[in-house]
């Protein structure tokens, strides 16, 4: 993320908003919380088809945001990758949620004025359907839950549900920590907001019914970003780093690392990995980043 400051430990974050270019630079993480960097995104080359705006909020929930401390290093082995297959990805994507299903992906992308839902085509990269929120709306973390999307945003609190096949808004909710990473386990949404934290949804009153905190041995591992429930585990990014972290919900230790580093060679300090989707039926993974050039399909394997 650009303008980075560190001094000791603290982050300092600088926010700039230029008016009526649409070029925003805020942060992505808890207003409690050090900041380390801000949010850039870029202008969509697609024209908006629809436009999202909040609806009034219809519950509440508790939890607000767990101060982080820095991302330890800690007891959980480490493995590395191997690039399976690489596929186009729009660099105007400023990646926050990703999923797969029968064949495509859905994409939630974020910035203020750059924020959409998406059913992306894997092979081509092509955009085949999207949905435009507000640009008063920055969009998050993204889950699909039997024929519902469930979309995130990042400091409005307000989570909005759509049709799988029309993209139609057909509710929303709110919360009240940030919205940064989401998944479905099959039973409940699992919710990140940027800490320690991993917050436990009904996946039908949006109610916060649980939480855990995650740890790598007795050591808090924070700024937990993109989600993905991948076989009984939690898979999660985590922000400004090169690797994803492998986690038990139900005890919150970290099992293990993937080590991404040198998958993509950016200048862009907002070009960072955020996105990962799994196709259970064929056991594949996918990764990807903010405004990356490329989605791949990676294997874990021993270093």
């Amino acid at each position: 993320m650009k303008k980075l400051q560190i001094t000791a430990i603290i982050v300092v974050l600088t926010v700039v908003v230029v008016g009526a270019s649409g070029i925003f630079l805020g942060s992505h993480l808890s207003q409690t919380e050090p900041t380390p960097t801000p949010h850039a995104t870029s202008t969509p080359t697609p024209s908006p088809i629809q436009t999202a705006t909040p609806f009034p909020s219809t519950s509440t929930s508790p939890n607000p945001s767990a101060t982080p401390t820095t991302t330890p290093t800690g007891v959980a082995p480490t493995y590395t990758y191997q690039i399976i297959n690489t596929y186009p990805h729009d660099t105007n994507a400023f990646t926050q949620g990703l999923v797969f299903h029968q064949g495509v992906l859905y994409e939630s992308t974020g910035g203020y004025g750059n924020s959409y839902l998406r059913r992306v085509d894997i092979s081509s990269g092509n955009v085949l359907q999207e949905f435009k929120l507000s640009n008063a709306l920055f969009g998050e973390g993204l889950a699909l839950v039997n024929n519902s999307l469930i979309q995130l945003t990042w400091l409005e609190h307000t989570g909005f549900v759509y049709d799988k096949e029309t993209f139609s808004l057909v509710g929303n909710f709110s919360y009240n920590t940030e919205g940064w990473g989401l998944t479905y386990d099959g039973t409940k949404l699992i919710m990140s907001d940027g800490s320690s934290t991993l917050y436990f949804m009904d996946p039908t009153t949006y109610a916060i019914t649980g939480q855990i905190t995650v740890k790598d041995g007795n050591k808090p591992v924070n700024y937990l970003n993109e989600l993905e429930y991948v076989n009984g585990d939690v898979y999660a990014n985590i922000f400004l780093e090169q690797k994803i972290a492998i986690i038990n919900p139900q005890t919150g230790q970290v099992k293990s690392w993937i080590d991404l580093s040198g998958i993509h060679q950016s200048s862009d300090l907002n070009s960072v990995l955020n996105g990962i989707a799994y196709d259970q039926q064929n056991d594949r993974l996918y990764i990807t980043g903010k405004n990356w050039p490329n989605l791949y399909q990676i294997k874990i394997v021993q270093k």
